[in-house]
């Protein structure tokens, strides 16, 4: 589970919370149908704009922002200069044994195509054509998203409107018009608020999360060309470094001495 995406919620949340009951009651922000105009007319909005398959997928994709984990690179740099040692050793075919220990997909793909004698030029295209469908996958998921933090917003006014309108049309009875305002701004604040503080940091989560891995998978499919040219053990490691932030470099550079 990320814990920051955890905390940065339960203290936003917290935060309004706070500042609302500071100064009023939280049953002032509280308005049935204002809620139903911003978060019902944004989610009939995703319904027009995306398949519903994809629409129905969108909690799939909401549980990557809190429990997707990606393995770390300098673990994967570490397990393709093992292999790199044992193909020098014992040869390509030595390598079959290790696959039944990797549990990543596109890894144990991708070794496969090595022990079976694929090209290099083979290997890279394929496995860079499965990376470029994650991407379109991981774009089509952060899309979700981006739409409700647009939408979200813009139904909140539309709910306002409503509000002002029916407001308006009170205007002999001026005891309702502070009443009447205060509900018709309460949808404009939920939009606002759900949608810069739920929906566009989880895109960005999101969009986060596919470089982390775009990064990963290239790692692997430069170590495992580097398998195929029978590289070293020692080469591989000082390809796949560019791969690590400085701080890891530095870090990996330590331990080795």
């Amino acid at each position: 589970m990320d814990i920051g995406t955890i905390f940065g919620i339960v203290m936003g949340f917290g935060f309004i919370l706070v500042a609302i009951t500071m100064h009023g009651s939280l049953r002032d922000f509280i308005d049935i149908p204002g809620a139903m105009v911003a978060f019902g007319g944004s989610t009939a909005a995703l319904f027009i704009m995306f398949p519903a398959r994809k629409v129905l997928g969108a909690l799939t994709v909401a549980k990557h922002v809190f429990f997707h984990k990606l393995p770390d690179p300098k673990d994967e740099m570490a397990r393709l200069t093992q292999l790199a040692s044992v193909a020098r050793r014992d040869g390509l075919l030595a390598l079959e044994k290790k696959v039944a220990d990797i549990n990543d997909p596109f890894l144990v793909r991708g070794l496969e195509m090595v022990i079976d004698g694929t090209p290099k030029e083979k290997l890279e295209e394929v496995l860079t054509i499965e990376l470029g469908c994650i991407q379109e996958r991981h774009k089509s998921g952060k899309k979700i998203f981006d739409q409700l933090g647009a939408s979200l917003p813009a139904f909140g006014m539309v709910g306002t409107l409503i509000g002002l309108i029916q407001m308006l049309g009170k205007l002999d009875d001026p005891s309702k018009i502070g009443e009447g305002m205060a509900v018709a701004m309460c949808t404009t604040f939920y939009g606002a608020f759900v949608a810069n503080m739920l929906y566009l940091p989880m895109s960005g989560k999101l969009e986060h999360r596919s470089k982390e891995e775009t990064l990963l998978r290239e790692l692997m499919i430069r170590g495992l060309i580097g398998l195929i040219e029978g590289e070293g053990p020692r080469a591989m490691e000082t390809k796949l470094k560019a791969f690590l932030t400085p701080k890891a470099r530095q870090t990996e550079t330590q331990a080795a001495a």
